[in-house]
């Protein structure tokens, strides 16, 4: 069992790392293998919605998107890290994410999911619960913890200072953990994976 952990953050070592890893730490020490993956400082472009996609089965601006997405098969959770800049994930970030499940979504569908955010002081929430919707809409499953998935801080070592914060981490990586071993208890007896209908896609003219 692997976990990917995205660091959406320009910085490499910053606030959003030292939550990803004390978090990662956790799961390794529970026995499952995981992989910190930095975006990088280089521009992100967003989604264009050329559906090019569609056709070729990857994103027609090949960068780090396309390099996970190829690798998708290898997770059974994916964990979404990034710093908030106005009330909101950073735009690198969420130019990331978007891509990544939009041609992604039947790759997603049994992995478990959890977002995890960095701030100075607020906004952590809103961020939070937007970046858990890439989760529900994917047929993913949402992991949580003891509080929301947030640590406080203006650089790594502040948020080494934010003992609640990182224990919310370490409990998240324990609950990831769990589910993780509790999925695979089930495949071994036999609990098939839901068989979904084909989706119906509508809108609000007909």
């Amino acid at each position: 069992m692997k976990v990917l952990l995205i660091n959406g953050s320009p910085h490499a070592d910053g606030c959003t790392y030292t939550a990803l890893k004390e978090m990662a730490e956790t799961l390794d020490k529970n026995g499952i293998e995981t992989e910190i993956y930095q975006i990088g400082t280089q521009p992100v472009a967003g989604c264009i919605a050329c559906n090019s996609c569609e056709k070729t089965g990857k994103c027609v601006f090949d960068d780090g998107v396309n390099e996970i997405a190829a690798r998708l098969d290898e997770f059974d959770g994916i964990v979404l890290g990034a710093p908030v800049y106005y009330a909101g994930a950073a735009g690198q970030a969420h130019a990331f994410f978007d891509r990544l499940f939009f041609f992604n979504g039947r790759k997603m569908a049994g992995k478990l999911g959890a977002a995890v955010v960095s701030c100075r002081r607020g906004g952590a929430t809103a961020t939070w619960d937007n970046l858990n919707k890439y989760f529900g809409m994917n047929n993913m499953f949402t992991v949580g913890s003891q509080y929301w998935n947030q640590v406080h801080g203006n650089n790594a070592e502040q948020v080494k200072q934010d003992l609640e914060g990182l224990q919310t981490m370490r409990t998240l990586g324990q609950n990831m953990a769990w589910m993780l071993k509790n999925i695979e208890a089930g495949r071994k007896a036999g609990v098939e994976f839901p068989q979904y209908e084909t989706p119906i896609y509508t809108n609000f003219i007909r």
